[in-house]
């Protein structure tokens, strides 16, 4: 073989070789969610994470990988699966409620979390900041939480001459602390009287619908919260069954037969995590990353349940609405 044709040989083998040696290795991201396996979040949450990950050059099975670790609502697991993702050598963390955004930052104070959550992160205690972010925390807020005394105006508009209305919150996520106070001084504006009720577990959803019937609760709001969010078809299903008439948080309620809905979308903010997330891994730092404030707003009735308890929903409202349920 001529010295000429083996320098050829090998320069050909070597551009044969170097691509699979240059191949960028895949990075993984942990997802840390309370919220339970469900449609929304296969169908519509990560779809949306997925596009913000396109968008930045990012694929799974090619340049990433995605470990999801879900409690299905029951808060006390949150730290022993934010351990895992930590000592799974993840380049990142994204918290995608404010429970899980706890207990995220508690776990690392130097791996990137991106958060998405429905509360204002600052009122929360979250961070101290949302133009400066500080330490190792950004992400997106829908300020769903802070929604709390429209949606008592709304319940007033559907149910004028309720005296008492209800408000079932989860001790353990801090919005019913920050929201409550807010609320109540627009029931009492209104003249209803509120009564908070908790929940944590099945057994307590079934209690809260008991007492509101015996305590003859006009109507019912349904505050923010991943564990209500995962037992979304069990709160349709009491509330059809005691006839109260409920405004529900997200309108994943009333595709399900909730009579009413009024909160944010989540594709949007959920697209801008996966962005976040694809600069981080391209070198960005959380402090350069401002946190972002979405109030896309939308209300959603149904219909066939407001007939089925018996109300007319007023035309002022349905005219607002941004989709009707027949």
């Amino acid at each position: 073989m001529r010295r000429r044709e083996f320098i050829s040989l090998l320069g050909s083998a070597t551009a044969w070789v170097s691509p699979a040696r240059a191949r960028e290795p895949r990075r993984v991201i942990g997802v840390l969610s309370a919220l339970g396996s469900s449609r929304l979040f296969a169908e519509v949450l990560m779809p949306a994470f997925s596009q913000g990950l396109k968008d930045e050059g990012f694929f799974e099975g090619r340049n990433i990988s995605i470990e999801i670790r879900q409690t299905d609502g029951h808060y006390d697991r949150l730290p022993s699966l934010v351990a895992e993702l930590v000592d799974g050598d993840v380049a990142v963390i994204v918290a995608t409620d404010v429970p899980s955004a706890f207990a995220a930052k508690a776990a690392t104070k130097t791996l990137p979390i991106v958060f998405i959550i429905g509360a204002d992160p600052v009122k929360v205690g979250l961070v101290d900041s949302l133009s400066r972010p500080k330490d190792n925390l950004t992400g997106m807020a829908g300020f769903l939480s802070i929604l709390g005394p429209k949606r008592v105006e709304l319940l007033h508009e559907l149910l004028p001459a309720a005296n008492t209305i209800a408000l079932l919150a989860n001790p353990g996520n801090v919005n019913i602390k920050t929201d409550e106070p807010e609320i109540r001084a627009a029931a009492d504006r209104l003249k209803h009287h509120l009564e908070v009720l908790t929940a944590s577990t099945e057994s307590d959803l079934e209690a809260a619908f008991e007492t509101m019937v015996q305590h003859r609760v006009g109507g019912l709001i349904v505050m923010p919260d991943p564990f209500f969010i995962s037992r979304s078809e069990q709160l349709v299903a009491l509330a059809a069954r005691h006839a109260i008439p409920t405004l529900y948080p997200v309108r994943t309620f009333a595709d399900l037969g909730g009579l009413m809905s009024y909160g944010g979308g989540f594709f949007d903010l959920w697209q801008q995590v996966g962005i976040y997330v694809g600069k981080i891994l391209k070198g960005a730092k959380t402090t350069d990353l401002p946190i972002q404030q979405s109030m896309k707003i939308e209300m959603v009735i149904n219909l066939k349940t407001a007939k089925a308890l018996g109300l007319t929903i007023p035309p002022t409202l349905s005219i607002r609405a941004d989709e009707v349920i027949e």
